[in-house]
């Protein structure tokens, strides 16, 4: 049985990738922050949200002793973390430049691996920070990649369908041609491996825009070539599979789809435990932690979902931390407009925010959620919120609230691509595709001659205005609450 817990939603725009350590989650999103939760019971550490990058947050991971997090972003670099105190520790930059899609770190954190939308990989030695090498390995966007559980070996995966496996010193050692048609989007292996004399087996988990998902078995004997076989194709998922990965024991593997469905199967024997649908969106992330029976899934809905597996019989330790969880997270009226909240989702929300100082000043005043929308400084003093801390912490959450709705309210065609932002002055580019005039004049500037949205190359960097756009944003905005 697999049972949720709880549902994280602190993220303005889709969550691109979740991670484990052995007490914190990660999560990373287009919003181009990244949040941190203590797993002890999923409260957002005070250094969170993390705030560094220029664009979205595309993947992140933790070191093996889990006192680093790193993440990478379109905008060509990868920020290194301390997971103690949020501080930023380094940051790396592509030497091309371009846009970063996935990082990863060898299992005892000596490598650092990174794949770019220029088709090549760049590779540092991680405690000196030194770029050992940056080579072309496809010649189309690698968007997955992941470290043997020996370190001596990694994988990439590429949007034209290629599993290629590399050395460290990036020679190739195989290559399987179309692994997935249409493309890769996820590649995981499984922690644990198998030594049968001179014979070393390894587990591969990757899936694709052909709704599959695919347990390799990659093998190789002293003195001989790698060998890679296919073990499992698994179908149940009807849409893009676009993230899997495996349990710290490897008896399981998750996946997560386009059509909003989160897998769960038995790795061995490829047959189907759960199918778990609580997003309402693709899901576009899924993480096992190394420690918990626990799947955390992230979606194009805004939301992590936690997760946990096991037979049912949830002790008290665990249902006590459900109940933190449920009283974290927004019930339904998340869903609402602001001015629509009542009396109780105002409650409910100065709970979650740590104003529960107020919930009776705002209960004995009728407060509902016309009328938060509308406080300000003057009705705060008349509410007799005297604490001038306290008074400041609830406008800038209250602002904070109205601006998240205004954004999460916005159809998606109405934002940038590159930074997921509501335009102002949208400009069609020559891959056909609208974007925000500043941000795409940059990414031009940036030296990206290619497209952010297909990768293909800009025949021209001519912009023209979208007025038609720009008028339907303008009405799209008038016609809003806020």
């Amino acid at each position: 049985m697999v049972s949720l817990m709880c549902s994280l939603r602190h993220h303005t725009d889709e969550v691109s990738c979740c991670a484990f350590s052995a007490s914190l989650l990660a999560t990373c999103s287009g919003d181009k922050t990244l949040r941190v939760y203590n797993t002890a019971d999923f409260s957002e550490l005070p250094f969170s949200p993390l705030s560094g990058h220029g664009y979205g947050v595309h993947c992140c991971c933790f070191s093996s002793c889990g006192s680093y997090l790193l993440s990478c972003s379109t905008d060509g670099s990868i920020i290194v973390w301390s997971s103690e105190t949020g501080d930023v520790s380094a940051v790396l930059q592509h030497p091309g430049r371009s846009p970063l899609r996935v990082c990863a770190l060898a299992p005892d954190s000596s490598l650092l691996l990174a794949g770019a939308c220029d088709g090549t990989v760049a590779l540092w030695d991680f405690h000196s920070k030194i770029l050992r090498r940056c080579s072309a390995v496809s010649e189309a966007s690698v968007v997955a990649c992941c470290f043997s559980p020996c370190g001596q070996m990694f994988v990439t995966g590429c949007t034209h369908g290629d599993l290629r496996l590399w050395d460290v010193d990036i020679s190739l050692l195989h290559a399987e041609k179309h692994a997935h048609d249409l493309g890769v989007t996820c590649c995981n292996f499984a922690p644990l491996f198998k030594v049968d004399g001179c014979c070393v087996e390894f587990r591969l988990a990757s899936c694709g825009q052909d709704s599959q998902l695919k347990i390799w078995i990659v093998s190789q004997r002293e003195g001989a070539a790698c060998v890679v076989k296919l073990l499992h194709t698994l179908t149940s998922q009807s849409a893009p599979v676009l993230s899997c990965a495996f349990s710290s024991d490897g008896e399981l593997v998750v996946s997560g789809s386009v059509d909003k469905s989160v897998a769960v199967y038995d790795a061995n024997l490829g047959t189907l435990l759960h199918t778990l649908k609580q997003h309402d969106r693709y899901v576009t992330a899924v993480a096992l932690s190394p420690t918990m029976p626990w799947i955390a899934t992230g979606s194009m809905d805004r939301t992590v979902n936690m997760w946990r597996i096991g037979d049912g019989d949830i002790g008290a330790a665990v249902e006590s931390r459900q109940a933190v969880c449920q009283g974290r997270k927004l019930p339904g009226h998340s869903r609402l407009l602001l001015a629509d909240w009542s009396e109780e989702d105002v409650q409910t929300w100065l709970c979650e925010e740590g104003l529960e100082k107020l919930v009776s000043v705002f209960k004995a005043n009728n407060i509902d959620g016309l009328e938060l929308s509308q406080l300000d400084k003057e009705t705060a003093d008349e509410l007799g919120i005297e604490s001038v801390g306290l008074r400041a912490r609830l406008l800038r959450r209250i602002e904070a609230l109205k601006a998240e709705q205004s954004g999460s309210e916005a159809p998606d065609e109405f934002l940038c691509p590159i930074t997921r932002e509501l335009m102002k002055e949208p400009v069609i580019a020559a891959d056909g595709y609208s974007y925000e005039r500043e941000s795409i004049e940059s990414w031009i500037r940036g030296k990206n001659k290619t497209s952010p949205m297909t990768n293909l190359p800009l025949q021209t960097t001519l912009l023209t205005p979208n007025r038609s756009l720009k008028m339907a944003i303008a009405r799209w905005k008038s016609s809003s609450s806020f």
